[in-house]
């Protein structure tokens, strides 16, 4: 007997067949009106850059690392000649004139020219550029222009929709829309600088993008496109843009001042991995590990000390050590912030009065004839800290590591010979006798921090002894 599908039945199931893949098109997001609403205020950006007589000129995309490059296009005369023309985006932020940009794009300028999308065009004057954050404000004369408005929070997510407007190759106005792949992202500079979480998206970015705004389903710009990863010019899928907060910060005190500050704590970090957590009491690997305090910084004044590990810095969570720079530079200094540490294996508060960021100071990310003297259970040996290397590295003491016996603790903790230890858990190494007191009192099983200066560079490691 043949089964019967009543035609109400079948109807259903034949609707709901056909129009499904239109129910999923009604669920993706329409950017037809964001681009109406935005497009007016994002700008083409054209530059001239002068050649001095030996034919020197500002670095271009070909002197970029190849992997990782900011996409600014240059186009017009050949290097030979005495300028060369280059091009990228912008966006209006406010009526009587600002233009906010990448300091890339500008840099070196010999002239400026911002293009409308109406096609009005307009030089303009660099009111102030901030080489660590790569941006740069501009202003042209004109007045009851659009604008666009950059988001008040940051409650962007990872997997939220964006879209990008700018001018890649040239092609004015061009729009490309992808989701935030990730946040918080650390790209330091050639001078190991890290003060911008980049946003990272999938969003189609290429060359001519740089300094465009990316935008949320709001119509807010979320952030300024910066870089892009690529092997081979142009976009694969990774894509980094300026996060509003940070542009917010440099905009207000480049409009105020010219020029920018930042929080400075004066310190060298670096990051937690097992060893170090276990042994500095963490349950798992957090926090920006304090490795060197600088002289009469704003850190050693506030109570920070070698060998803290920073959590939590004015509120705010501290995953890695790539994070407390993003933080720390954000906050105005003078402003006297908590600061929750990990020290002697317990949380504790310390309260700092932030300093400000010169142009010649920045965050740091850590990276003879024996005695005899041998370490017992470590498997080293050393010998002291030769005076002229002591006031050299300005110690008051420590032992140089002379020879590592293969598998010992000391060779699986990654100990390398000339490394000068100082401290081993909370014992200062001023002496080789320090030195093997300091191990015979290690504990079978334990975890413990030792404090290395290798090259130059303080570093902490974690040593795990054997039951």
């Amino acid at each position: 007997m043949k089964t019967k599908i009543p035609f109400t039945g079948f109807a259903l199931l034949a609707l709901a067949f056909c129009f499904s893949p239109l129910a999923k098109a009604a669920d993706l997001p329409d950017f037809q009106q964001i681009v109406r609403d935005n497009s007016p205020a994002v700008v083409k950006i054209i530059v001239e850059q002068q050649l001095d007589s030996a034919g020197s000129m500002q670095p271009g995309p070909g002197d970029i690392p190849e992997e990782l490059r900011r996409f600014f296009e240059f186009r017009g005369a050949p290097p030979s000649q005495p300028e060369r023309m280059g091009m990228g985006s912008g966006f209006i932020i406010s009526d009587d004139g600002y233009v906010l940009t990448n300091n890339h794009v500008v840099e070196g300028a010999h002239s400026v020219l911002v293009r409308m999308s109406d096609r009005r065009e307009f030089d303009a004057e660099i009111v102030g550029t901030d080489p660590r954050s790569d941006l740069a404000l501009l202003r042209i004369d004109a007045s009851d222009l659009p604008t666009l408005k950059l988001a008040s929070d940051d409650d962007l997510e990872v997997g939220e929709w964006v879209l990008a407007i700018g001018s890649p190759f040239g092609l004015d106005y061009s729009v490309s829309a992808g989701i935030v792949s990730a946040k918080g992202r650390s790209l330091p500079t050639e001078q190991n600088e890290n003060y911008v979480p980049f946003i990272q998206t999938d969003v189609a970015i290429n060359p001519g993008n740089s300094g465009g705004p990316l935008f949320n389903l709001d119509g807010e710009v979320v952030g300024v496109n910066s870089q892009i990863f690529t092997r081979s010019g142009g976009s694969i899928g990774l894509s980094f843009a300026i996060p509003a907060a940070v542009a917010r910060n440099v905009v207000e005190q480049l409009q105020e001042n010219g020029h920018v500050t930042r929080g400075w704590l004066g310190v060298t970090i670096q990051d937690v991995d097992k060893n170090l957590a276990e042994s500095f009491g963490l349950k798992r690997p957090r926090g920006a590990l304090v490795a060197e305090v600088s002289r009469d910084s704003p850190a050693e004044k506030g109570g920070l000390r070698s060998g803290d590990i920073v959590v939590r810095f004015d509120g705010k969570d501290i995953p890695s050590s790539a994070d407390l720079p993003h933080v720390v530079g954000l906050v105005a200094p003078g402003s006297r912030v908590d600061v929750e540490i990990m020290r002697d294996k317990s949380l504790q508060t310390v309260t700092v009065e932030v300093g400000g960021l010169d142009a010649d100071e920045s965050y740091t990310l850590a990276s003879g004839k024996s005695d005899g003297k041998s370490g017992g259970r470590l498997g080293i040996q050393v010998e002291n800290l030769p005076a002229e290397k002591a006031e050299r590295y300005g110690l008051n003491g420590g032992v140089v590591v002379r020879n590592i016996t293969p598998g010992s603790v000391a060779a699986q903790a990654g100990i390398r010979v000339g490394d000068v230890i100082t401290l081993i858990d909370t014992s200062p190494i001023k002496s080789t006798d320090a030195f093997e007191e300091a191990v015979d009192k290690l504990a079978g099983g334990s975890s413990v921090p030792m404090r290395l200066i290798r090259d130059g560079s303080p570093l902490f490691i974690g040593l795990k002894l054997p039951g």
